[in-house]
Order: C-alpha cells, then sequence, then structure tokens
C-alpha cells in the first residue's frame, strides 16, 4: 500500500511514523519553489499513471497562488487517488450525495468522526457552519446535510451571525478569525467542532505567539457539551482520515483487479442468448497480402464477425508495417556491412564505427555487448589492440550464408528470386536474395511469442542473419541494430483491443502465416485476456491454419514459451471442406458413409495426441443438409471427441453457437493431460520426423543436401535444442497440395531448414513451399472500392 505525498512546502516528516505504523509506505516528493505548473502538474500526473501508488496529496506553498492555477493542478490528480477530496469530481459526487462513491475531504470527515463519537444523533439537529471554503466550510455543509441536519451556513457577511449560531445544536467553525466565537453567543449543550488554527500574540510563550481556534475556547468549554481544543482537537483526526482514505483507495484497486462480471453495454441482437460468462477472443491481424489476393479479409463474417471490419483487415495501428521496417532495417544493414567491410581498412572500419565525439571516442552500449562477446572486456576504445579492432569491426558474412530476407506485405511472386547491388555505387557487389511475405518475418514471430518489452529486446537481439566465415552466427546485435528494432517494435508490443459486432471484446495482436510461420495469435494478448475474464471465464485463442499446422505449433511451440496450458481444443470444420478433401460423394441418410468421410477423422486424432478434450464445431452453410451435419457430428464423437456441434452463429450470431459455447464449458471441466509431442532435447531430425509421422501420416521424411547442412551446422552452433516450425502447404496433410484426405505411404521432402534463434524454433521449408504468397487471376482487389460520397468502403470482405 502506498501513500505518496508530493508537496512544494510543509514539512512531510510528521506524518511519517503514524503511516509506516499502519503499513502505509509513504514517499515525499519534494519540488523546488521555483517549480512552474506544468512542471507540478506533470509530477501529479506520473503519480497517477503509477499503479504502485494508491493515494496522493498535493501541498502548495501559499505565495505560489499568483503563479500556479491551483484548480488546475488540484485538478490534475486521477480522483480515485485524490486523498484530500478536493477534485471537482469527488466534490461533486458529495455535493450530490454519493458518499460511497467518492473521496472525503479530510478535515470534514474528521469532524464527522468526532461529532459520532459524541454520541449526539445529527438527524433532525440545527447545524451551523461559519466558512464556506472548499477544503472545509462547504464540504461540511455537503456532509451534515446528506447526515439529515438541518444545516445553515455562515460567513463573513452573514446578517446577525451571534442570532445564527445561537440557533445551532452543532457548529463548526472554520473561518480563520481568532477567537471570534464567544461563549455567550452558543447554545446550552451545543456540540462545537472548532477547526481554526490561528496565531495571537502571548508573550508569555517563548517565540512570543499562541495557537487558537475560531472560538475563545475558555468562555464556551463550560457552555458546550462538547468543544475540540486547539491544537490537538481535529488535526490528528484529520490526518487519520487521510489515512483511512489512502486505505480505502488501497481497497478499491485490489477490488477492482479482483475477476469478476464484466459491466459491459453488449450490442443486443434479436437472436441473443448469452451464458453469461466472461468471454474474450484472441486473433491474428489479417495480411494485406491474402486480403487482397485470394482469400480476402478475416474478420469473420455474417452476424459473427470482428468490427470494424475495415480497420482490422487494413493497416489496424501499424503493427505490420512496423515489422516491414524493422525487418528491412535489418536486411539494409547486412548489406551495407559488408559492403564496407569489404570496401575499408580495419582501421578506416573502426574510425567510423566509433568516431570522436566531444573529442573521445565512445562505444555505444551494443558496441559493448560485441565487446563481450568476443572476450575482450574493455571499454576504452584506445586501449584496443590491432587484433582486437579486427575482430571487433568485421562480421566478416559469408553471403552465401544470409538466411534473413526483407519482406513486403503484399502477395508478389516476382519478388522470390532477385538480385540486388545492381547499381554502379555497390561497385560491383551483387548477390541473389529475395522477398519473404511480412507475416513470415522472424520479427513477427517474435513479436507473437514475446512475454514483455525487455523479452522482446532480448529477442530481436539473438536474431540470427547469417554466418561468417569462420562459421560463428551474427546476430542483430552483432549488428548493433537491435536497440533501433526496439523502438520500431515499442508501440507494436500493445494487443489492439477491437470488439465482435455483439460487443464483446476481442484482442487482435500479431500476425504470423501458420503454413509459413507458427500461425498463432499473441502470448501477450492471451496472458491479458485470462488475466481479465477471471478464473471462471474463458479465453478463445486462434490457431491457424488447420489442426495439423496451427493447432501443432500451438501446443509445441507457442505452449512452450507462455507456460499455458490449454484446458480443450475447439476443431473448426466444414462439409464443403470435408467434401473436398474426401472427394465429395454424396450423403444419403439411411447408407454407410463414404470412407472419404471417415478418413477426416485424422484431425481429431491429431489433436488427442496432446491429451486436451477436443470438442468439434461444424459450421452450418445454407448448402447443408442436417444428415450431413448430424452424420460429421456423430462420427466426430466416435473418433473420440468429447462432443460434437452444429453452428450456426454466421447466420444467427452468438445465440448460432450456444451450444458449442456449452459443450466447451463441460469439457473445460474435464482433466486434461496436455503434453507436447516430442522432447526438446531430442536432434533435430528425430523432431521433425515425428511431426511428420504422427501429424501428417508420413512414412519417413528426406532431407535434401541444404537441409542436411542445415542439420549440421546448427547444432554445431548450439541451436540444436529449439522446437520445430514446419513450413508447409495448408492445402493438404502431405507436402503436395493435390494429395486430399488422409494421404498415405509418402515421404515427406526437407528442402532447406532456416534457424529462428531470437525468437526460438527452427523451421523446416517442405517440398515446394514458397515464403511469399502470389497473385491468382483475378485477386479479390477487382471488387474493393471506395464511395468518395461515404467513405464507406466496397468489396472488402
Amino acid at each position: 500500500m502506498y501513500f505518496l505525498l508530493r508537496c512544494c512546502g510543509r514539512t512531510f516528516h510528521t506524518f511519517q511514523s503514524l503511516l509506516t505504523f499502519i503499513g502505509i509506505n509513504a514517499v515525499h516528493v519534494k519540488l523546488p519553489r521555483t517549480a512552474t505548473e506544468n512542471e507540478v502538474m506533470r509530477s501529479v500526473m506520473e503519480v497517477n499513471e503509477d499503479s504502485k501508488v494508491h493515494g496522493l496529496i498535493v501541498q502548495l506553498p501559499l505565495d505560489s497562488i499568483n503563479t500556479i492555477n491551483t484548480e488546475r493542478i488540484i485538478n490534475t490528480v486521477a480522483p480515485e487517488k485524490d486523498m484530500d477530496g478536493l477534485t471537482s469530481i469527488n466534490a461533486g459526487k458529495l455535493a450530490r450525495g454519493d458518499l460511497g462513491d467518492c473521496f472525503i475531504p479530510c478535515t470534514p470527515n474528521g469532524c464527522m468522526e468526532l461529532i459520532k463519537q459524541t454520541g449526539v444523533s445529527l438527524a433532525g439537529k440545527r447545524a451551523v457552519v461559519i466558512g464556506r471554503s472548499k477544503i472545509v466550510g462547504a464540504p461540511m455543509h455537503d456532509l451534515l446535510l446528506w447526515n439529515h441536519a438541518t444545516v445553515t451556513t455562515c460567513h463573513s457577511k452573514t446578517a446577525d451571525l451571534v442570532s445564527e449560531v445561537g440557533k445551532a445544536d452543532i457548529l463548526v467553525t472554520g473561518i480563520g478569525k481568532p477567537e471570534m466565537v464567544r461563549g455567550e453567543w452558543l447554545k446550552d449543550g451545543a456540540v462545537v467542532i472548532d477547526c481554526g488554527i490561528n496565531t495571537i500574540t502571548d508573550s508569555s510563550r517563548p517565540n512570543g505567539k499562541r495557537l487558537v481556534g475560531d472560538v475563545h475556547y475558555d468562555s464556551a468549554k463550560d457552555k458546550a457539551a462538547f468543544i475540540t481544543p486547539v491544537p490537538g482537537g481535529v488535526g490528528p483526526m484529520t490526518v487519520a482520515m487521510l489515512m483511512q482514505n489512502t486505505v480505502l483507495s488501497a481497497k478499491h484497486f485490489l477490488q477492482a483487479q479482483e475477476p469478476g462480471k464484466w459491466n459491459i453495454n453488449y450490442t443486443q441482437l434479436n437472436l441473443q442468448r448469452p451464458l453469461k460468462l466472461n468471454a474474450f477472443a484472441c486473433v491474428r491481424q489479417p495480411s494485406q497480402g491474402p486480403t487482397f489476393g485470394i482469400k480476402g479479409g478475416a474478420a469473420g463474417g455474417g452476424y459473427s464477425q470482428v468490427i470494424p471490419m475495415e480497420e482490422f483487415n487494413l493497416h489496424l495501428t501499424g503493427d505490420i508495417h512496423a515489422i516491414t521496417a524493422a525487418n528491412n532495417l535489418v536486411a539494409a544493414t547486412i548489406d551495407a556491412r559488408m559492403f564496407h567491410e569489404a570496401t575499408q581498412s580495419d582501421k578506416a572500419l573502426f574510425n567510423r564505427l566509433v568516431p570522436f565525439t566531444g573529442g573521445q571516442r565512445k562505444f555505444s552500449p551494443v558496441q559493448i555487448n560485441r565487446l563481450e562477446k568476443l572476450g575482450i572486456k574493455k571499454t576504452d576504445p584506445s586501449t584496443l589492440t590491432e587484433e582486437e579492432i579486427t575482430h571487433f569491426v568485421r562480421l566478416d558474412i559469408d553471403p552465401e550464408s544470409i538466411t534473413w530476407q526483407r519482406v513486403l506485405d503484399t502477395n508478389d511472386r516476382f519478388l522470390r528470386k532477385i538480385t540486388i547491388g545492381q547499381s554502379p555505387t555497390e561497385k560491383g557487389f551483387t548477390r541473389t536474395a529475395q522477398f519473404d511475405i511480412t507475416v513470415a518475418s522472424e520479427i513477427m514471430a517474435v513479436l507473437a511469442l514475446t512475454t514483455s518489452l525487455a523479452d522482446m529486446k532480448e529477442k530481436l537481439a539473438k536474431m540470427v542473419v547469417a554466418t561468417s566465415r569462420s562459421g560463428q552466427p551474427v546476430t542483430a546485435e552483432d549488428l548493433g541494430v537491435c536497440g533501433a528494432l526496439t523502438v520500431l517494435m515499442r508501440d507494436a508490443i500493445k494487443p489492439n483491443l477491437m470488439q465482435t459486432l455483439e460487443g464483446n471484446p476481442v484482442f487482435v495482436h500479431a500476425a504470423p502465416f501458420a503454413n509459413i510461420a507458427h500461425g498463432n495469435s499473441s502470448i501477450l494478448a492471451d496472458k491479458i485476456a485470462l488475466k481479465l475474464v477471471g478464473p471462471q471465464g474463458f479465453v478463445v485463442t486462434e490457431a491457424g491454419f488447420g489442426a495439423d499446422i496451427g493447432m501443432e505449433k500451438f501446443f509445441n511451440i507457442k505452449c512452450r514459451y507462455s507456460g499455458l496450458k490449454p484446458h480443450v481444443v475447439v476443431l473448426a470444420a466444414t462439409v464443403r471442406a470435408l467434401k473436398m478433401h474426401g472427394g465429395g460423394p454424396t450423403v444419403t441418410a439411411g447408407t454407410p458413409l463414404p470412407k472419404e468421410y471417415i478418413e477426416e477423422r485424422k484431425q481429431v486424432e491429431n489433436a488427442q495426441l496432446f491429451g486436451v478434450p477436443v470438442v468439434v464445431a461444424v459450421n452450418a452453410f445454407k448448402t447443408d443438409t442436417k444428415a450431413e451435419l448430424d452424420l460429421i457430428c456423430k462420427l466426430a464423437k466416435a473418433a473420440g471427441a468429447f462432443d460434437a456441434v452444429h453452428c450456426s452463429h454466421w447466420a444467427d450470431g452468438g445465440t448460432g453457437a450456444v451450444d458449442l459455447a456449452r459443450a466447451v464449458q463441460k469439457a473445460a471441466d474435464l482433466p486434461s493431460s496436455f503434453k507436447f509431442l516430442y522432447g526438446i532435447e531430442l536432434p533435430i531430425v528425430d523432431k521433425i520426423r515425428i511431426i511428420a509421422q504422427k501429424i501428417y501420416g508420413a512414412d519417413d521424411i528426406e532431407l535434401l543436401p541444404e537441409a542436411q547442412h542445415k542439420v549440421d551446422l546448427y547444432s554445431k552452433q548450439g541451436f540444436a535444442g529449439l522446437p520445430i516450425c514446419m513450413a508447409k502447404t495448408h492445402l493438404s496433410l502431405s507436402h503436395d497440395a493435390e494429395k486430399k484426405g488422409v494421404p498415405t505411404g509418402f515421404v515427406l521432402p526437407i528442402r532447406d531448414i532456416r534457424a529462428s534463434v531470437g525468437v526460438g524454433f527452427l523451421y523446416p521449408l517442405v517440398g515446394t513451399m514458397p515464403t511469399i504468397p502470389g497473385l491468382p487471376t483475378r485477386p479479390c482487389f477487382y471488387d474493393i472500392d471506395l464511395d468518395t460520397e461515404s467513405g464507406e468502403v466496397l468489396g472488402l470482405f
């Protein structure tokens, strides 16, 4: 629990022992008297944003009133941290009588506590408040009023003040005039709360001064039933109320963090029948390659989609663009570094890499890291030997070993193989290269599998982009670019919050392809969503492009790095997809189901390999027959699925998936024996073979020469202990897109293996799998347009 006092004056130390005694960690930040209004405001806003601080009071010196707008400063304080209760929001709630939903100013609250301790009931009593300040008088009036007293507020302009005071059963003074109220003014038996703190001359005191209240204590003490002394009356109770407000703020904070039912105003559809359970979806952001290619967008459809659909399918918050920029910065750095090393001496390289600035050379932090990696324990550039300078400045990249490619978020088949460096300015340093699609970039995978900003920075630094001629891996940190990459990605790490048509929250974050990369939404989105839904809520997270690709990678890669264990697998299927994979025979009631449908149970078996209950969701289309849907559900359950249900959420919204939700809810209560498919310590080839045989149904694998070379290289470099991320077509369980259903008797060819060391996996390239798609004959963009009158996007789906 924290209480923070941010002052420009007055001492804090008198509170310290009391605060420590009751368990409040108090911090005093004293700004200089020269602090400007904006500086004070910035300081207050820093505390507002600090979740470890639960209470805040601001005290300004009296002589600052002409240079600082005190009302502006006070209202900068977050109302939920306003321990003084002086912000306009708290004052307004108090004036309206919302006493349970605001912080009450400490002195008036202390006065109320003192009145309660007298045993006098306020209901129906006549109360008089002298003074109308925002700190004491005005809130005191409101407190008495809402505690059922009849209240009169008096001030320096009140006519016949003596008469008004004489009517008071309860008198509270806070006008700041020493001993103004005389004892003879009081009603017999009145309760007197004196909030005044005034100084008068007293020659008997060492300093010649004495503190007195607004009431003449000696003349009033015999006439009043109760009267507070000055000093020592209201002051200590004010401090106590200040601490009580801090404790209440901390309790409110903890209650806000506790999972519970969300107060969401859901969009009402006529067909909605909610289950009243907190539910969060976590999905990937669509790539513009498929959006403008053949598949279209990925927001869903009908009454089951993420909105606003246009933003979802296009730029959104620019995460993919940030990844494109970061990835291509690395690519440019690789070629520039090779060019400079090839055209400069060691001395010239060193002078440019560590230039004179302000009369001296100084290593940047990333260069210090490189020196340490080389075993050079020096920080002064002038102390390096010639040999050390050579090791430091020369990465000596082997051009044939470069695995880092430029990227573009567009389907462009003609960038699969290119020649770069053809301009005369590059002095003949050409090489063959290629483009990948942005969502296949390792930086995208880093975003999806990172757990924090610091973790992302570390992963980006460890990314291996090539190998030196001596066989050493070259990383983004060796290139000196990892800090800049973190800066480019600093906003992309934040999940994007969107919603469904019915108002359910959806995190849209990261966009790795499943056929090229690992195909899952981010770990951060999952973990934040799990915290928000609470222990009884549900998080539905996407593992894309089929159970053989997205699901397998979710379990073997994402779950390894997140530490999360799923409760249920929801396996989505359609009659149309089953017909396409099975050859498409007609289903006739009363006759045996063709074998092509039965073979499709392979995906249920794949899910069961991981020890997690499976629920099959059969998405119904208007062309499907009930016999087809029923038979698929029956056979799915016979194959081992916990349940299988028809789903019509495209047409019916949430109500069309209620049966699915209930099935998932029941399956989640089953005991889970989640397990990985393979041990991480196995050799690279063994891990690839296990996936090929158990998930795809292959007889064996075949390593082509380049793939075998990479197995040897990565094993030598110490990367053999990474999980496997297969880059494979999503159109078949095999490497051949034309082989439908559950093919058997095939050998899976591995043509190459790349290492995503920073994020932490190896990805074999299966068959002829390209890493950037091409455009079809008729791409989706033929139908996409903008209504220039209304601004509506047309044809995007």
